[in-house]
């Protein structure tokens, strides 16, 4: 069978009456590249070219804006309801992909009221598999601690991002942060108050990340780092400097810091041209969190 022709396929999703999105995810930020016009009932019309995280966030809000974001980063399906303009949905992501060993460079992306076409039992067992799957990746990629990805998770996403900022000639920006006496506050307050420091602290920086497309990690120990597509090293510092502000004003209580009463962070920005480095996403980040002292 011939390839469908895009005139084609565009006609067909035209004429679909449920919401719909296509997203190319090989391109930074996740550009929505095409729309049909069902979708013009729970959003903005003029969505083509804006970030996909950006178009979520603005119809559900940021913490769903920031689940998609991670489904798509992990490369799978996933159905989750959600609710917009006082509608049910079911919002439906598929990767799509040219053959079955080829990586996906689009998502599809639909709004589905009820059953979508089946039994509402059939419906509910579809979306249960798909969230039991997505808490068996979860497990895999999360660090127990926080939630938030684990080394390995972000060095897959590192390692992705960096290949589309290398072929589209772009940069990366890498922020690290480390709890200052940490192993002073530990002493004090023993593993399962400092558990939840970890916690807290990791939590705030997540809700001070600019784009749900922003990836925030933490690989080990008392160190986070978050990656972002911004390229303004002036602009990445005073990110950083926000989310230090931020951590401070959790006002956890550090009587054995030499800085501060408080618990505080200290960070460290590295803005990286990627098309002009000699050394790979692996080696740099390796290089990159080596170089933060223990």
């Amino acid at each position: 069978m011939k390839a469908v022709s895009r005139k084609i396929l565009e006609q067909v999703i035209a004429a679909t009456t449920e919401p719909v999105l296509v997203v190319r995810i090989d391109q930074p930020d996740w550009p929505v590249v095409l729309a049909n016009p069902a979708f013009k009932t729970i959003g903005n019309d003029d969505v083509l070219g804006k970030p996909f995280a950006d178009v979520v966030e603005a119809i559900s809000g940021r913490e769903l804006a920031l689940e998609v974001s991670e489904t798509v980063r992990s490369r799978e399906e996933a159905s989750l309801p959600i609710e917009s303009n006082g509608r049910e949905f079911l919002l439906a992501l598929r990767p799509l992909r040219l053959d079955d060993n080829s990586d996906p460079s689009y998502y599809a992306v639909y709004w589905r009221s009820g059953a979508g076409g089946g039994s509402a039992e059939g419906a509910e067992m579809h979306h249960a598999l798909l969230k039991a799957k997505r808490r068996i990746r979860d497990l895999s990629r999360d660090d127990p601690v926080t939630g938030l990805l684990n080394a390995r998770a972000f060095a897959d996403v590192f390692e992705h991002d960096w290949a589309v900022a290398q072929r589209e000639k772009g940069k990366l920006s890498l922020v690290t942060f480390v709890l200052n006496d940490f192993s002073a506050y530990l002493q004090v307050f023993g593993r399962h108050a400092t558990d939840s420091c970890l916690r807290r602290v990791g939590q705030a920086i997540r809700r001070c990340l600019r784009r749900a497309s922003d990836v925030v990690a933490r690989p080990d120990g008392e160190r986070f780092i978050v990656l972002s597509h911004a390229s303004d090293e002036d602009g990445v510092r005073e990110f950083a400097s926000r989310i230090s502000t931020a951590v401070r004003e959790l006002g956890l209580h550090h009587p054995r810091s030499d800085s501060s009463k408080f618990v505080t962070v200290s960070y460290d920005v590295s803005v990286a041209d990627v098309s002009a480095e000699k050394r790979d996403a692996r080696q740099f980040l390796k290089e990159l969190l080596d170089s933060i002292a223990e």
